[in-house]
């Protein structure tokens, strides 16, 4: 049996449900179309990935391989030399232990640079045990560390004099140590926060303005490596290449941690400022959101680099940088 009536179908509404006018809703937000992962994700994704424990077996064994060959191949070499003419064997000779010694020199700069960053770890470890067990001996010995690793940066001298001599009056660990973070690092903050913010800039432009394929992603990784190398020189680390790459898939480690290699809604509005994503070009809208996602490791390299945990201090706001550094970048907003 089917229904006779015909006519539009009414649905009665609660007497209490207040109607909906199209004017009251709520925008929606039309992000670009990507059809896959921006280029800073799948940087993020890259230097993030554990290592497998066969891939080090094998670079390993390739490496020491390579090198007896190398090694026997120069000593077989320099010895039909000096058969030939002695001359001709010794001038080789001398240009192998030369590349032997600058071989030295460079492995000693990457140990060197490898102690830099172990020291500003173990400089923040003492600190935030000092912070949670409020111990003064231990809050005084963190001070001792860092006018050591601060004694040869002249542009630290007047903020190493005042904590100095202000600190000698203060009988707190927590005001100890907050003093050191207003008075020493605050500025250093500043400086690592300008090279966050110019390469969350160069991503985004690149990312918006050069149609190659894979130039992006080559882009947000050189500079992601520029930006944590130059954090880390700041704040007294300075690595080296094993250094740098060591400290990038620290850094990128830290953010998987934390769960921030994903944007989120609540940034990429405060940086579109509502809507305007939806009136710029895919391109464009990828653009921010790699300048943020930049960011975010600019922010996290800037936690692991630091030599003390923010107490005293705010941490970066990932939104606030991103607004500096993108504002008048892609127009303003009307």
């Amino acid at each position: 049996m089917t229904d006779s009536r015909k006519g539009p179908v009414l649905i009665d509404l609660d007497d209490d449900m207040p109607a909906a006018r199209p004017g009251e809703a709520e925008p929606v937000l039309d992000l670009p179309d990507m059809a896959g992962p921006t280029a800073m994700q799948q940087v993020m994704a890259l230097g993030a990935r554990k290592p497998s424990r066969l891939a080090g077996w094998f670079w390993s064994i390739l490496g020491s391989l390579v090198t007896f060959v190398a090694t026997l191949a120069a000593w077989d070499y320099v010895n039909g030399l000096f058969s030939r003419n002695p001359i001709l064997g010794y001038i080789a000779l001398i240009l192998v232990i030369l590349f032997v010694l600058v071989l030295t020199i460079i492995a000693l700069k990457e140990l060197a640079a490898f102690a830099r960053l172990r020291r500003l770890d173990d400089i923040h470890k003492a600190a935030t045990t000092a912070h949670a067990t409020g111990d003064l001996k231990g809050a005084r010995a963190v001070i001792a560390r860092l006018e050591k690793l601060y004694a040869n940066r002249p542009d630290t001298a007047w903020a190493r004099d005042k904590m100095r001599d202000q600190g000698a009056d203060i009988f707190d660990a927590d005001g100890l140590l907050g003093h050191a973070e207003l008075t020493l690092l605050a500025p250093l903050d500043q400086r690592a926060q300008r090279e966050v913010e110019a390469a969350a800039r160069q991503v985004a432009t690149v990312t918006a303005v050069v149609p190659l394929a894979l130039a992006d992603v080559f882009t947000a990784l050189t500079s992601n490596l520029r930006m944590i190398r130059r954090i880390a020189e700041v704040y007294g680390g300075r690595a080296g290449t094993l250094g740098s790459w060591r400290l990038t898939r620290t850094v990128l480690a830290h953010l998987v941690a934390t769960g921030a290699v994903a944007v989120g809604d609540d940034l990429i509005h405060s940086v579109a400022g509502g809507g305007l994503l939806s009136k710029l070009s895919r391109r464009f809208g990828e653009g921010v959101i790699n300048g943020a996602l930049t960011a975010r490791v600019g922010v996290a390299a800037i936690e692991v680099c630091r030599p003390l945990p923010f107490v005293a201090t705010k941490r970066p706001s990932v939104t606030t940088l991103v607004q500096r550094a993108l504002t008048g970048l892609f127009g303003t907003r009307e």
